[in-house]
């Protein structure tokens, strides 16, 4: 069938979807969601979907995405029939049958994935299915090199490339804002690609982001190393694996995370990776609840990386309370910054910056690796590698804290009694943080003044909510007065809460890479 194009100004996020009118639909006969073949000298798979008040009988309504692709104009002519299901879908069916799946199958998922040609139930099935049968390692390893390889690759021409990553799960973690030049300082190359914020107050990219531009391809990354050894940037700029943000989304709607591993690993393998160290924070609040779950994850990611050519140690790091005294974009760039200029000892971030950079050093064959980091660190050598990194991203290198903007609105939270702090719920502390508008408004977040194990007087301030616009502390204040964020009480203090009817729970679910 032959029908003229109308452009229907639509961006339909990365996927080639059409519209058909439901008459055109009916003669081809085809329904929503099924698939056809669009053709002019090039020709491409599209998912349909039929409305009779946006395209008129005759026309095929077409995305930013189709038009793009093969250069339409309006009015111009295509050919489209109906095109055949995916071979993936047969191997997403055998998934949800329980079938274990082999790489040349795996590679057709992911490759139909990132081609569009996978609708977003489709999706859902195929992540739904690996999270009730669970993934094992020969399907963690197929889904990494697939998702390396149907994407960019970071080429460095170096024999070592350094990496960490964080699973997550715990606010304010700015500690790749100091193990990048503490790292990069001693000539080593650490290409750190970041996330954006998805479910958390800031990714990194959003911290790095208050100091300098974080976007950029992957010849000015190239570009960037070269100057530095090291960089800060956000991931999906680049188009490394880029299957991995098409499942995430699915992953965040569905709040499951099954492909944790392979998206963990395939973004290390495709910027070149050759040594790699795995944060994983374990405790109350944070996605590993044990240090004996934390263990078993360590050993998968070991296992795996072993697997792709890729030395990684893992550390289990306490993930029980907020990391450093600030969480939000700009107060924990501020902090990192105070820190490399060694304006302030913030003891729990600079241990846990000293441990994973030790860490590398020792994978590197470096003696007393948490010496030499705190000593690069005190030294001044990682705030001048943060400068010229800064630089090299096109930032302000003489950048001070106190040009960093905060937000000026404020809220004090005070203890209601005398004690000590026995816990901090990090879910109720992130909520509180994205509901002041974090990470959207950068000067946004949380400054503590206690944290466990301080002790504390009544009436005395707990910590400090910042906001950019004064209304968006009204939904904190509504949070607040229903949900516990920090416990005050005696250390033999046993009780927590009563419970008198039935609770609505609220499961922590993190999901930032």
């Amino acid at each position: 069938m032959q029908l003229k194009v109308k452009i229907l100004g639509i961006d339909s996020g990365g996927k080639p979807f059409v519209f058909l009118n439901g008459k055109d639909a009916d003669e081809l006969n085809i329904t929503a969601s099924e698939r056809i073949t669009v053709q002019t000298k090039k020709k491409i798979t599209a998912i349909v979907n039929i409305s009779n008040t946006s395209v008129e009988r005759g026309f095929l309504g077409v995305t930013e995405e189709v038009r793009n692709s093969l250069s339409l104009k309006p009015n111009s002519k295509v050919t489209v029939e109906i095109a055949p299901f995916p071979k993936s879908l047969q191997f997403i069916r055998n998934k949800l049958s329980g079938k274990k799946l082999l790489y040349p199958e795996i590679h057709e998922i992911v490759q139909d994935l990132v081609d569009g040609n996978l609708s977003e139930n489709e999706i859902a099935a195929f992540v739904t299915a690996l999270h009730l049968d669970k993934i094992d390692l020969d399907e963690a390893t197929s889904l990494s090199r697939a998702m390396v390889d149907t994407g960019k690759t970071l080429c460095i021409n170096k024999k070592i490339v350094v990496d960490k990553h964080s699973i997550g799960g715990v606010p304010g973690d700015k500690t790749t804002l100091l193990v990048v030049p503490i790292i990069a300082s001693e000539g080593f190359t650490i290409p750190k690609t970041s996330s954006r914020a998805i479910t958390s107050v800031a990714g990194t990219a959003d911290r790095a982001e208050v100091l300098m531009p974080v976007e950029f391809t992957i010849n000015k990354m190239l570009q960037i190393l070269k100057k530095s050894n090291g960089c800060i940037m956000w991931g999906g700029a680049i188009e490394l694996a880029p299957a991995d943000d098409i499942f995430v989304k699915t992953e965040f709607s569905l709040h499951i995370d099954p492909l944790l591993l392979p998206s963990i690993m395939s973004k290390k393998k495709a910027v070149g990776a050759t040594h790699l160290v795995v944060d994983i924070p374990t405790g109350r609040g944070a996605k590993m609840k044990t240090t004996g779950e934390a263990d078993l994850l360590a050993r998968d990611i070991i296992e795996l990386g072993r697997r792709l050519g890729i030395r990684t140690h893992c550390i289990v790091t306490f993930g029980e309370q907020p990391i450093g005294n600030t969480i939000g974009p700009a107060l924990e760039a501020k902090e990192a910054l105070e820190v490399l200029m060694n304006q302030k000892i913030v003891p729990d971030l600079i241990d846990k910056a000293c441990n994973i950079a030790g860490s590398m050093f020792e994978l590197l064959g470096k003696k007393n690796g948490y010496v030499l980091a705190k000593k690069i660190l005190e030294s001044g050598k990682a705030e001048q590698k943060m400068r010229e990194m800064i630089k090299a991203q096109g930032g302000n290198p003489s950048i001070k804290p106190e040009d960093i903007q905060i937000g000026k609105y404020l809220l004090h939270v005070r203890s209601e009694k005398s004690g000590q702090v026995l816990w901090m719920e990090n879910r109720v502390l992130v909520e509180i943080g994205r509901a002041a508008g974090a990470p959207k408004d950068k000067g946004a977040g949380i400054v503590f003044n206690k944290k466990i194990g301080d002790s504390v007087e009544k009436g005395e301030l707990l910590f400090t909510i910042h906001a950019e616009k004064s209304h968006k502390l009204d939904r904190v204040k509504t949070i607040l007065s229903t949900q516990s964020s920090i416990g005050v009480g005696k250390k033999s203090d046993m009780l927590i809460h009563t419970i008198t009817e039935s609770p609505v729970v609220e499961r922590t679910f993190v999901i930032d890479r």
